[in-house]
């Protein structure tokens, strides 16, 4: 006979969960008590606060492809880790956010803390459910790993009531993993697909999602060289195709360049392969028309809920990213100049004019791409310094990009605690700006106590940059609750532990850098950007006059009116 906890926790660690991050609480002491018997095989990550913790869980999730755990006391604790689940079903990882909930003799009276959960979570995660009977505990951990992975990836929520957790049974723990198999595509429509793409002019690859296995991507990379076709990668998603290959043609984000929108919008034809065709990726859903689109969609993706619910495709195929990628054979046409031209307006993006102020992040990101390793983690949370590590990055076969489609401030630094602990042995850089680090800097404690050492670069203009720029366009000189008073960040870090610097000009930031990568604690360099420097091609006041000459026109248009 054991409690509900150690038939939880010893199911999980069957499943292959080597880590969950969280905070404690008292609603689920019986699964703490399990993990005691744990250390090292399934470990306890304690973090400061809820959100930092969902967000290492989202992260975990898109780095490993193993569904990141997290556990959460009921009520504040859940409230707080909501916006790791957001993240998790925008970026569509899998993730299983286990929360202590009150008693089934206190349900349904308002009790201490108490939520439904399946009410609460119902919207935001892919599937929300509460065991109330320990003998079913490890029939619906099973549907919840299965659930998170299968498909389009996502986060479950399951709540667990705290004498259910609690009581003693004999049932037994789940007894291994679980296999996912991913769907193949059909023969019969993938022949009419390369068919339909060898006919067009002018073809591109759209590709998105986080379920990429290695040799998948190393297939479409293959088919697309081999057939001379551009590749877009959806919203924050370029890490999914190496940068390298002349076929690369561009991210389609926020801040999407000209060319990208124009590749995209100019297509007679589109492979979209696992891509879920978000706003971001589609400029507000401007670039293909709703429901039909002009171009001729060829639309794959593993989840039937995803195939048509914005666009209607000519062809509908249903499977898995990688199998459909295995199975893609070679075609060709005249489009070797379609292809081209893509490839050279992507890298003649790069050339971005030297920055304002004290510390210019073209030369920081230069450098940094001269330097660091092939297999570099690059995180970043939401915020107009995102375009250092987004558009200024190439990213090549084993590099990986953590960054939230959610658009949600704070997410970098608890992603590159995760990524730390999950490969201890790589080089993991944050970009973080100043309002996005404070959002959990408090994590700083959690990568010292785990033995987690990233190296944070935080974009310090004293300003919410992007909230700054839309005031200054819509609103111009009429500043309001966006300048900061920033704390010491060197400082800051140095009483975590941490290596902490404060780089004032451009010139000393190699320098800088080389020693936090040499740094054993991790470390967090302080770097003096000027607020004029919000976008690499126009200044804070080029904006403001730009909104002032805007607000002008229309001001004379509506008095000639």
């Amino acid at each position: 006979m054991r409690h509900g906890g150690r038939i939880l926790v010893e199911s999980l660690a069957a499943l292959g969960a080597r880590k969950c991050f969280g905070v404690p609480g008292e609603s689920f002491l019986a699964a703490l008590d399990a993990m005691h018997d744990t250390v090292g095989r399934f470990d306890f990550v304690l973090c400061r606060n809820e959100g930092g913790a969902g967000f290492m869980a989202a992260a975990w999730g898109k780095l490993t492809g193993s569904p990141g755990i997290c556990f959460v006391t009921r009520g504040p604790g859940a409230s707080n880790a909501m916006i790791g689940v957001h993240t998790a079903m925008q970026d569509s990882v899998p993730m299983i956010l286990f929360v202590g909930q009150v008693g089934t003799d206190l349900k349904g009276r308002e009790a201490f803390q108490e939520v439904d959960y399946r009410a609460a979570f119902g919207a935001v995660a892919k599937w929300a459910v509460e065991i109330d009977r320990i003998d079913r505990l490890p029939e619906i951990v099973a549907r919840a790993w299965t659930t998170a992975l299968g498909g389009r990836p996502g986060p479950v929520v399951v709540a667990l009531p705290e004498d259910m957790l609690s009581s003693r049974s004999d049932t037994p723990a789940l007894a291994g993993p679980i296999r996912v198999p991913e769907p193949a595509p059909d023969p019969a429509a993938l022949e009419t697909a390369l068919e339909l793409l060898g006919r067009s002019e002018r073809p591109l690859i759209l590709i998105g999602g986080a379920n990429w296995t290695s040799a998948g991507r190393a297939d479409l990379r293959r088919f697309a060289e081999e057939s001379d076709i551009p590749v877009v990668a959806a919203f924050r998603f370029q890490d999914q195709f190496d940068n390298h290959s002349p076929c690369y043609a561009g991210e389609a984000g926020v801040g999407m360049p000209p060319a990208v929108a124009e590749l995209i919008a100019g297509a007679d034809a589109i492979l979209a392969v696992n891509t879920r065709f978000g706003e971001m990726t589609t400029d507000a859903y401007t670039l293909l028309d709703v429901p039909y689109p002009r171009q001729r969609l060829i639309h794959v993706h593993p989840s039937d809920r995803e195939i048509g619910k914005i666009y209607q495709p000519e062809i509908a195929i249903h499977a898995g990213p990688n199998a459909t990628a295995a199975a893609l054979s070679p075609v060709s046409g005249g489009w070797a100049e379609w292809r081209r031209a893509a490839r050279e307006a992507w890298e003649a993006g790069f050339d971005a004019p030297a920055q304002p102020g004290g510390v210019d992040m073209a030369a920081v990101t230069a450098h940094l791409r001269d330097i660091l390793p092939d297999d570099a983690v690059l995180t970043n949370g939401a915020g107009n310094f995102t375009v250092w590590p987004n558009k200024f990055w190439k990213y090549g076969g084993q590099a990986r990009l953590l960054a939230p489609q959610s658009g949600a401030m704070g997410y970098g630094l608890p992603a590159a605690i995760a990524a730390k602990i999950a490969h201890p042995e790589r080089v993991v850089v944050c970009f973080a700006g100043d309002g996005d680090f404070q959002m959990n800097c408090q994590e700083l404690a959690t990568a010292a106590q785990h033995g987690a050492q990233p190296v944070v670069l935080i974009v310090n203009n004293g300003v919410y940059g992007t909230i700054r720029a839309h005031q200054e366009r819509n609103y111009p000189g009429r500043v309001s609750g966006t300048t900061m008073l920033n704390p010491d960040f060197a400082a800051l870090a140095r009483a975590h532990g941490f290596h902490g610097a404060r780089v004032e000009r451009t010139e000393e930031f190699p320098d800088a850098m080389a020693r936090a990568l040499a740094s054993p604690t991790g470390a967090v360099l302080d770097l003096n950007v000027s607020a004029e420097a919000l976008t690499p091609r126009m200044t804070l006041s080029q904006i403001r006059a730009a909104g002032e000459s805007a607000l002008g026109a229309a001001a004379e248009a509506s008095r000639r009116a």
